[in-house]
């Protein structure tokens, strides 16, 4: 049986013997494309030559290619999990012809491959073309011995287009009949057949003829020249040569799907629901894994919104597995041993995919339960069936706990109710609304230069000054804001340090003459002359003209100095250890660590690290003085300084000069001397995008109670591996070689004891209605190697049922498998749902094998004794 990695192999072989150049995969975000989010087609990265505004290297090339269906026109998310065939992540495997060979080529090597090389049955197959294309049909009949009535034609289905506009054509599809069994629409009113929407008659491969290009009105227009572009799905291809009938029972989902079985103590066929979700998870594991190492980070916009909405798609179906804390981040080494090879840059940024999921997941964590819990206290208003909710929960959902709308609607159709999507919209809008107003207040302010205030200096903490302006949701509120509500607010003179150069905003709080206190939930720097405060009235009202007391929260602005000032002698050490080139690209100082991004290529190494980690701590060390100067950008240009990124800079700027380790421009707020830093420890490293790398620090006494807890968990492990400290790697390291051996000594002696029990079992068979059925408990033996012995006796039958039960811990596992030539009268799927209920479990699988769980060990014996009768 090919293994996935093969079929991929193969495939590419086929071709390249038949004069195509096998190039890589494009990335999944398009390359100059802004018509598309994602590659969601191989023809993505040759859309130019298809327009005719680039000239091909090759006429003929074969590839196979990383897609996303996820937004626009190609988006299957729904169907992901529901089914055992959609992906939002797959592989397309293609072969081009730029205005060289067109359909007959096409026609005769896609039969060639699947019959010949492939052994496909041909009295299965199936193929259909556009309504009005009589010369792919007539090719159909002509170079294969397909006959005319399994040539079909179709209009919608037989048209393929990437998107609203760009190149398309009409499309000769290949169909595979997989028997009745693979139907997956059984008790409802169907009929199976070719598009008819069930897994019977299954896509295998679109050749598609691009001979036109859609335009922006929708029109056609004739391309210069015609070409082949055609695509076949890797996972079901799979599916298909590997003999089962899911995908997500192919070796290119199931190392994924083992290793959330590990971690939910759950297995895969016992539940039809938990189904769902195990495959919504391998399926979402590869996407997000794919997409993080093609640089796209989770945001509430764009392309990281998507990437956002799919991984928390995911933790919320990990929830439903018992799953609490973050562990999709424990399956990107799954995916990575099962696409490393294919897809390199996945082990290539291994870590920080894992860094990054896991960050995301935690950030969700902390509200998911909250949000869950609201939402089952909302369904609950809700009629028992077709309810709404309302809108307004849903944004709720959404702008408080973070639950992207496809996703409350997913929990909510599975409850029979839809979402009021009009009064979501409706809600949405208010909020931009009101953020629109914020922007314009600011930016009138800021234009107008009515409103101006000066920042008294960084290191006074209180101040007194008049209010000049005050806006709030609604624009200008020359009349003030009172108790409960929020708004911005400006004063003649602030203490407080506005948002810029990847400084985070001050915040505190204000106090009037008149009794009003505010909370300052932020600063922003709007423009050298406006600073804004974003407040909440706490009691009383405030308005232009009162006078204030402004106070910062001034042991935060002491945390974010320290951050701040240690920015700086990273940059300089940074630049000195690797090179000129660096320079940065992006940061931010907040009071608990500094991010810092900057332009270099390929990791730093743990002793690069190390070493730039001693040096900065022996520059805090020396003390030198931080002094600050204002002088014109050119004198500091020509003084050799630096300039950060995001600053905006005026005719005048601040020059931060420490020692001679670094002078840079910079209007932050810093240290007097670089002692007062005390400590620098690194926290992470890993890239963001090409060429961009990013490092996360802490320094103070932040870094300190980092390196404490450290410590303590040190002390910790040293204690419970009874070892000092010194010795605790080297104990942990024989305890788990000594874990291994005993787990292979078990496992080697599951083994003999499953093949010495195999030949006793085998007496105990019996014979109904002329089928050989075993049914036996097998206790003492782990879900693999009850598995293992199932096939082994199945194998020994030759033709026959067997069913076997093992208890361990009060917990049961059931197994059942069925020979190949039994399978149209006794599945084994069903055989397991009728037995596992007797343990008080569930289950189900294929026709050939399934498995349930259980936790009722009493009746284990009563659930194996119904076998036999049942097939009697």
């Amino acid at each position: 049986m090919p293994t996935g990695r093969e079929i991929r192999a193969g495939f590419l072989d086929f071709f390249a013997a038949r004069d195509h150049r096998v190039v890589r995969s494009a990335p999944i975000v398009p390359e100059g494309d802004p018509s598309l989010l994602f590659t969601n087609a191989g023809m993505v990265q040759f859309k130019q030559i298809f327009l005719g505004q680039a000239t091909p290297t090759h006429p003929r090339v074969v590839d196979a290619q990383k897609c996303l269906r996820l937004s626009g026109k190609h988006n299957d998310l729904e169907q992901v999990g529901r089914d055992t065939y959609h992906h939002t992540l797959f592989e397309m495997l293609g072969n081009w012809s730029f205005g060289d060979y067109y359909k007959a080529e096409s026609i005769e090597w896609a039969w060639d491959l699947l019959v010949k090389e492939w052994k496909l049955p041909e009295d299965k197959i199936w193929a259909s073309v556009y309504t009005t294309d009589d010369e792919a049909e007539k090719l159909w009949r002509k170079v294969t011995p397909l006959p005319a009535d399994r040539v079909l034609r179709f209009e919608r289905e037989n048209f393929w287009e990437m998107g609203e506009t760009g190149p398309c054509g009409p499309c000769s599809e290949i169909h595979l009949d997989r028997g009745p069994t693979a139907c997956d629409r059984q008790g409802k009113p169907h009929v199976c057949r070719v598009n008819g929407e069930c897994a019977r008659y299954i896509e295998l491969w679109n050749l598609v003829f691009i001979q036109y290009n859609r335009e922006a009105d929708q029109s056609l227009r004739e391309l210069p020249s015609k070409h082949v572009d055609t695509g076949m799905g890797l996972e079901r291809i799979t599916a298909v040569l590997q003999n089962v009938l899911s995908n997500y029972d192919t070796d290119l989902f199931r190392g994924i799907i083992d290793a959330t079985e590990t971690l939910a103590r759950r297995h895969y066929g016992a539940d039809p629901e938990a189904d769902v979700s195990f495959r919504v998870i391998a399926d979402h594991a590869r996407a997000v894994s794919l997409m993080i190492a093609d640089h796209v980070l989770p945001s509430n916009e764009g392309r990281g919104y998507v990437l956002r909405r799919v991984l928390r798609r995911a933790a919320r179906h990990g929830k439903m597995l018992g799953l609490d804390g973050p562990f999709l981040t424990r399956l990107v080494d799954a995916v990575s041993g099962i696409l490393g090879n294919a897809y390199p840059e996945l082990r290539e940024r291994q870590a920080f995919i894992a860094e990054v999921v896991e960050t995301e997941e935690s950030r969700f964590a902390e509200t998911l339960d909250k949000g869950l819990g609201l939402l089952e206290a909302e369904i609950a208003k809700l009629p028992a069936n077709n309810g709404v909710l309302p809108g307004d929960v849903a944004f709720k959902l959404y702008d408080t706990y973070g639950f992207p709308l496809d996703l409350t609607e997913d929990i909510v159709r599975g409850r029979g109710h839809t979402v009021d999507d009009a009064g979501f919209r409706r809600a949405m809008e208010e909020q931009r609304a009101r953020g629109r107003e914020h922007k314009k207040f600011v930016a009138q302010s800021a234009a107008s230069g009515e409103h101006r205030s000066r920042f008294v200096g960084d290191r006074i903490y209180a101040w007194e000054s008049t209010v000049t302006a005050v806006g709030g949701a609604a624009g200008d509120r020359s009349g003030g804001i009172r108790a409960g509500e929020a708004g911005e607010l400006v004063t003649e003179e602030t203490p407080f340090y506005g948002e810029s150069g990847g400084q985070v905003g001050d915040v505190g709080r204000i106090v009037s003459e008149r009794g009003a206190t505010m909370e300052v939930l932020d600063t922003i720097r709007q423009g050298p002359d406006l600073v804004v405060h974003r407040v909440r009235v706490l009691e009383g009202g405030v308005g232009p003209g009162d006078h204030v007391r402004l106070e910062v929260d001034a042991a935060r602005r002491e945390r974010i100095r320290l951050n701040h000032s240690a920015t700086h002698l990273m940059h300089g050490v940074l630049r000195e250890r690797l090179g000129a080139h660096v320079r940065q690209a992006g940061s931010l100082v907040a009071p608990d660590r500094l991010r810092f991004d900057f332009n270099h290529t390929g990791p730093i190494s743990a002793e690069d690290l190390g070493a730039m980690e001693d040096e900065i701590n022996a520059r805090i060390r020396a003390n030198v003085e931080c002094a600050s100067e204002e002088m014109s950008y050119d004198d500091a240009m020509k003084r050799g300084a630096l300039a950060f990124f995001g600053d905006k800079y005026g005719d005048r700027v601040r020059v931060l000069q420490m020692g001679a380790f670094s002078t840079e421009l910079c209007g932050g707020t810093h240290v007097q001397r670089t002692g007062d830093i005390g400590l620098f420890k690194f926290r992470t490293e890993g890239g963001v995008a090409a060429g961009v790398r990013r490092i996360e620090a802490m320094t103070g006494g932040g870094a300190l109670d980092w390196v404490q807890e450290r410590e303590e968990r040190l002390r910790q492990i040293g204690s419970a591996l009874k070892a000092s400290e010194e010795e605790a790697v080297e104990r942990l390291e024989r305890l788990l070689a000594q874990s291994r051996e005993l787990e292979r000594r078990i496992e080697k002696m599951q083994r003999e004891q499953a093949k010495a029990q195999s030949g006793d079992l085998l007496s105990h068979a019996v014979e109904r209605n002329g089928v050989k059925v075993l049914a036996a408990r097998v206790d003492g033996l782990d879900d693999k190697a009850l598995r293992e012995l199932a096939d082994r006796l199945k194998e020994k039958l030759g033709s026959g049922v067997v069913a076997l039960g093992a208890a361990h811990d009060g917990k049961v596992s059931l197994v059942a498998a069925v020979s190949k030539d039994l399978i149209k009268r006794h599945h084994a799927g069903e055989l397991i749902k009728r037995i596992a209920p007797l343990v008080g479990g569930n289950g189900g699988g294929r026709p050939d094998f399934a498995q349930a769980g259980g936790k009722d060990a009493a009746r284990l014996d009563e659930a194996l004794a119904m076998v036999p009768e049942l097939l009697a």
